[in-house]
């Protein structure tokens, strides 16, 4: 069930307090924070934008390495506790099909770690949300995706999902979140405003539980960072204050919108998604209504199949009248359930995947099959786990950083 600490009767969201540190790291502050603070230090405010750029465009992660800061200011620093203290990735495993998924150290020094995920050339997700452009590249990749946490653990407890399994630990900060982006990218050499590069926020957490902190990541890594926000995504298990807040956030500062359906009425979704008994379908759905879209911007609906469970053409049909009656600008993204250890489900069958697929199709509801990508070492939709080596099912890490 959900977590009963995590929401009031009245249905606010609650903040659970992210771990106590002797002193907060200053990758989190962006720019105006930082002047702040430096101007409070007795130093010139432009100082701040130089910290800011060493820290979130250069990937610097040691203040005595951003020497266009005085050598007398990054002593002052160091000498007052300061620290960039960026997530770092801890581990590194890698899939034959090169996605790669990382154990990202929250905080130096806690013992948490969180999951972030490299896929290059995506999954086909983002495929018809009005993302599509034409790059002209050099890598070896032509487009990437990152997957980002927002929570260590989750509360909602989707009985597919082997997150649900670590229970929720604590929210992250916004440095936290950010971090593991601006980690990613500096491993990938991610060059920003030439690479396309997509960002989700689908890895463990639901993002609308920890409300604040995630719009602080977006805010960091659109102002600080260089990143547009029409190439982010954000998934909701469907926490409706949270889309309500959402739906009032700024175009120039608002991911798109993803919301986990995965089932096609109230009485499956509860099984499968207890949070439905809170709110049910078309409470989420009214919720999602109020979200201003951008031209050519559609919501997604992630639809995980369950075999036998979720994936008979009668599901199918129930799922488009579900999307047309709507009246949303929508798509739907159907992801095959990626299996782990300890959890009740079978994956569909190839056939009644295209089936279903070809259901939705024919009623006229654009549909795409996301890929599954890097299944061999747990970094698949929904096998997010903390899963390291002498874990069932898995393989042996290749690289540790």
């Amino acid at each position: 069930m959900l977590d009963p600490a995590m929401i009031r009767d009245e249905g606010q969201l609650v903040q659970l307090d992210s771990a106590k540190r002797e002193s907060e790291p200053l990758f989190g502050l962006d720019a105006e924070m930082l002047k702040k603070h430096l101007v409070e230090m007795g130093e010139p405010g432009y100082r701040g934008r130089q910290l800011a750029e060493a820290m979130y465009r250069q990937g610097v992660t040691d203040l005595e390495a951003i020497t266009a800061l005085p050598m007398a200011l990054r002593k002052k620093l160091l000498d007052g506790g300061h620290t960039i203290g960026r997530p770092l990735i801890a581990q590194i495993f890698k899939s034959v099909d090169g996605t790669e998924r990382y154990l990202v150290e929250a905080a130096p020094g806690d013992g948490l770690t969180v999951e972030t995920v490299w896929m290059p050339e995506g999954d086909g997700g983002e495929s018809g949300d009005g993302s599509e452009s034409e790059d002209g590249r050099a890598k070896s990749w032509d487009r990437a995706t990152i997957c980002a946490s927002s929570q260590v653990g989750c509360a909602v407890n989707c009985q597919f999902c082997l997150t649900a399994k670590l229970g929720l630990q604590r929210n992250l900060t916004a440095g936290e979140i950010a971090g593991q982006v601006v980690s990613v990218m500096q491993r990938k050499a991610v060059e920003v405003g030439r690479d396309r590069l997509n960002l989700v926020f689908m890895g463990m957490g639901e993002p609308f539980l920890n409300y604040d902190n995630f719009m602080g990541a977006v805010r960091l890594l659109v102002r600080e960072v260089g990143l547009s926000p029409q190439r982010m995504t954000v998934s909701t298990s469907g926490i409706v204050p949270g889309i309500e807040r959402f739906a009032q956030e700024p175009a120039e500062l608002r991911p798109k919108l993803a919301i986990s359906l995965n089932a096609p009425n109230d009485a499956a979704r509860s099984e499968v998604m207890p949070i439905n008994r809170k709110w049910p379908i078309e409470a989420l759905i009214e919720a999602v209504r109020g979200v201003k879209l951008r031209a050519r911007e559609r919501v997604t609906f992630e639809y995980v199949l369950l075999g036998g469970v979720t994936d008979r053409p009668e599901d199918a049909v129930q799922v488009a009248r579900l999307v047309r009656r709507s009246g949303l600008a929508a798509k739907v993204n159907l992801i095959a359930w990626n299996p782990g250890p300890g959890i009740g489900y079978e994956m569909p069958r190839a056939e009644a995947v295209e089936r279903f697929r070809a259901t939705l199709a024919g009623e006229r509801v654009p549909v795409y099959l996301r890929q599954p990508r890097g299944r061999d070492i747990f970094a698949a939709c929904g096998q997010l786990k903390r899963t390291v080596e002498g874990d069932e099912g898995t393989r042996k890490p290749e690289i540790r950083e």
